[in-house]
């Protein structure tokens, strides 16, 4: 399988107007798949800032300016297509944008970043690092913090994002060569399945308090507290588009659960808010704090695996990790890469959904094994020098 090397030097195509906007979807329509990236900016917002969306294939790049067409649904439109693969590096930020912007996902999609451990990268591999070992490219970083938002665009900002696509037109082509060379071509479809199910992308503020950490340790109505003021404070930075840590931070929701100021004056002495949030906010909040001491708190209903493990809890740790080293060393893999002790111990002590060996490539390669030793299905032995696995007679 050979694959067509794109130059950096290619001509950009520049969209700016909804003429040439509708040139390139009919060029788009032509395409199997299709390198994305994204420019935006976050830093002063709730919501990401859409800056910039550029689009390679090996015959041609465009870079598309978001903030100066009137409407993007014809592009949106031909991007969604089933037809056409949408390939990304680390894509859950370019996903999250889209979502906002159209209430959907483009689908399929194939991330290079989730590809590449099954290639013996390492986990999570940065992009230049992807280019500079596939490619033997070190990455320009000169507009790595340029202010994607103003206008005009230099021309050395608009080369450095056509770059990003340009070189993963590359990477990409080599990846589904090697991969399927060593036959794990459909491995990743459960993996890049599930980067499309909306609910990654779904922001409850009810359930805001779930991502803090820390709130294991809080009971009562210290917890009830910081439930409270975490959905207020995601509320209210989706309202006013604003960073939730501009609002309150995470250390300042624990003073207040534990000071359980419901005076102004006594909001004042929590260490840290400002004049401004207490002048804005200050009622409401402490009218919040009240009512979240007088009511019970959500059960945190958290699985937890035991203080301290005994020595038949580490002698199954110790088996579970063998059956991955050796599964991993027959597919040439970094066992790290395949499961880390502490997704054992997950599996072991919580049969949690979220454990990544249940799922996907993971699980063809070693989960499945996994379960079934510690559901008595599968048994472990030797034979010749080597660890065996053979079905249980009483399953």
């Amino acid at each position: 399988m050979s694959h067509k090397v794109i130059s950096a030097k290619i001509n950009i195509q520049y969209i700016e107007t909804p003429d040439q906007l509708f040139k390139l979807c009919e060029q788009i329509k032509k395409e199997p798949w299709l390198a994305l990236d994204t420019e935006f900016l976050r830093e002063k917002t709730y919501y990401s800032k859409f800056c910039l969306l550029q689009i390679a294939t090996p015959e041609w790049v465009a870079c598309i300016d978001p903030i100066a067409l009137p409407s993007l649904d014809i592009l949106f439109e031909v991007l969604y297509s089933p037809l056409i693969v949408k390939v990304f590096h680390s894509s859950r930020q370019d996903l999250e944008i889209f979502y906002q912007l159209t209430g959907k996902l483009p689908e399929p999609i194939f991330d290079t970043q989730i590809a590449a451990p099954l290639l013996g990268f390492q986990e999570n591999p940065g992009y230049a690092m992807l280019v500079s070992s596939l490619l033997n490219v070190n990455l320009n970083k000169a507009h790595t913090r340029a202010d994607w938002s103003k206008r005009p665009l230099i021309e050395a900002e608009i080369q450095y994002a056509a770059d990003d696509v340009i070189y993963l037109c590359n990477i990409y082509q080599i990846m589904l060569q090697q991969l399927a060379e060593l036959g794990r071509t459909d491995w990743l479809e459960r993996d890049f399945a599930e980067l499309t199910n909306p609910d990654l992308y779904k922001v409850e503020p009810e359930k805001a308090w779930l991502k803090i950490k820390g709130k294991n340790k809080l009971t009562g109505k210290q917890l009830s507290i910081v439930q409270t003021l975490a959905e207020w404070r995601e509320k209210t930075a989706q309202s006013e588009n604003r960073p939730k840590s501009w609002l309150l931070r995470d250390e300042m929701l624990f003073d207040m659960a534990k000071l359980q100021p419901e005076t102004i004056s006594q909001l004042t002495n929590v260490r840290g808010i400002n004049e401004r949030t207490v002048s804005r906010y200050g009622t409401e909040l402490c009218n919040l704090i009240t009512i979240a001491k007088n009511r019970l708190p959500i059960a945190l209903n958290e699985k937890g695996r035991p203080a301290k493990k005994n020595q038949q809890q580490e002698a199954i740790l110790d088996i579970l990790t063998a059956v991955v080293r050796i599964r991993a060393e027959e597919n040439s893999l970094n066992p790290m890469i395949l499961a880390t002790r502490k997704d054992l111990e997950v599996l072991l002590f919580n049969d949690d959904e979220q454990c990544p060996l249940l799922h996907g490539w993971r699980f063809k390669m070693a989960g499945r094994e996994l379960v079934g030793l510690l559901k008595g299905q599968l048994l472990l032995g030797i034979e010749s020098d080597r660890l065996v696995i053979t079905q249980s007679s009483n399953s």
